[in-house]
């Protein structure tokens, strides 16, 4: 059986008087759900009522036993960790837009090396860089290919007349 963590009335107090300035929402469930577990409730019912599971209420109460009143305001969120704003990528693409405008062919290879050069990071696949084309609104546009026995154009014209 896990540890059964005591909240003193002190705690208690600290917890209720944080809560009343706090403005976060994600912080406020955290708060709430150690006060309640503070004033007696078991782990299942404060799940119940927060709408969450019990072992994330027994992680929230044993970080704060552990650290304090600072883990239970800790953001902890995963998510983007990009490596530049989006000015600096938007730098990046620059002169592949002025490349492609022209007609030639822009791939990937080309914009990953400069990412990975500007960065000083070696990406291990091509997502990162597909992902920032997204966010820069770029698409794909392949030529459309050409047959290698498509007739010439004088052909063409002449096959017309007859």
């Amino acid at each position: 059986m896990g540890k059964s963590y005591q909240i003193t009335e002190a705690e208690l107090k600290a917890l209720e008087e944080l809560r009343t300035q706090n403005k976060d929402k994600d912080t406020e469930r955290r708060l709430h759900a150690v006060i309640l577990r503070g004033k007696g409730m078991r782990n299942i019912e404060v799940a119940k009522k927060l709408d969450t599971a019990p072992q994330v209420i027994s992680y929230w109460v044993s970080r704060f036993k552990r650290e304090g009143v600072d883990g239970l305001l800790e953001h902890r969120k995963g998510g983007n960790h990009r490596n530049m704003t989006y000015e600096e990528e938007e730098e990046i693409l620059q002169k592949f837009r002025d490349k492609a405008i022209r007609g030639e062919l822009v791939t990937l290879r080309e914009i990953k090396a400069a990412y990975e050069e500007k960065t000083g990071q070696a990406l291990g696949t091509y997502s990162q860089i597909y992902k920032l084309l997204h966010r820069h609104k770029w698409r794909k546009i392949k030529p459309r290919p050409k047959h290698e026995k498509k007739a010439s154009p004088e052909a063409i014209e002449a096959s017309k007349k007859n």
